[in-house]
């Protein structure tokens, strides 16, 4: 269970949000500019709150009163931008095992073959990243997310550059993901049937601006 209670302040821009979570998916809709990705940031460890806690299965990540605040590298999160961003010097085969490798096999929850094939993305080892389509690098990104198998995926806007055809080819792979890994998501999106294609938990955004 992700718990949020936390508020978050860049300039004017005030968010707050408190939320239990507890679902495999979990939609974050929202106009532009009203925090979904700052939201992400701050569960991440990479944007500090001003205030307020956010625990993850019963760990404190973040805690404003009592100063903890876990580096991003110690909540071992997954976390997936719109571009994928990929190694573009790094075949396919080396992106997805560049975080995986770096695992103790303890931590190593699935396995390179079982992924791709979810995946479909084994014919794709040897090309670069420049030799891909938009809707092969994020299938190659959300298997290289998967694999280093966070406690959370944390999935922002990762369908946006696509166009509708390649969003409709994706959307079953993430329902993949959901379905057969079962690593908790958070999905992030201004496109709302995207969000419903997942999952009927949403969480509807709205900043405020301070006085």
């Amino acid at each position: 269970m992700l718990e949020l209670d936390i508020v978050i302040q860049r300039g004017d821009f005030v968010l707050p949000i408190q939320a239990q979570l507890n679902s495999t998916v979990t939609g974050i809709f929202g106009a532009s500019g009203c925090g979904k990705s700052s939201l992400l940031s701050a569960i991440a460890g990479l944007l500090r709150p001003q205030q307020g806690q956010i625990i993850l299965d019963g760990q404190t990540l973040f805690d404003s009163r009592k100063k903890i605040n876990l580096a991003p590298q110690q909540r071992h999160i997954g976390l997936m931008f719109q571009d994928g961003q990929l190694f573009p010097h790094l075949s396919v085969k080396d992106n997805l095992l560049y975080g995986y490798q770096r695992l103790s096999r303890s931590e190593q929850h699935f396995h390179l073959a079982e992924i791709c094939q979810l995946l479909e993305i084994s014919h794709l080892f040897s090309r670069l990243p420049r030799q891909l389509s938009g809707g092969e690098k994020q299938r190659v990104a959300l298997g290289r997310a998967v694999l280093y198998s966070p406690r959370l995926l944390l999935l922002d806007e990762p369908l946006s550059s696509l166009d509708e055809t390649r969003k409709a080819q994706i959307l079953p792979f993430l329902a993949r993901v959901r379905d057969e890994v079962k690593i908790p998501m958070l999905y992030v999106s201004h496109a709302l049937s995207e969000i419903d294609y997942l999952t009927k938990d949403i969480i509807y955004l709205n900043s405020q601006t301070k006085d």
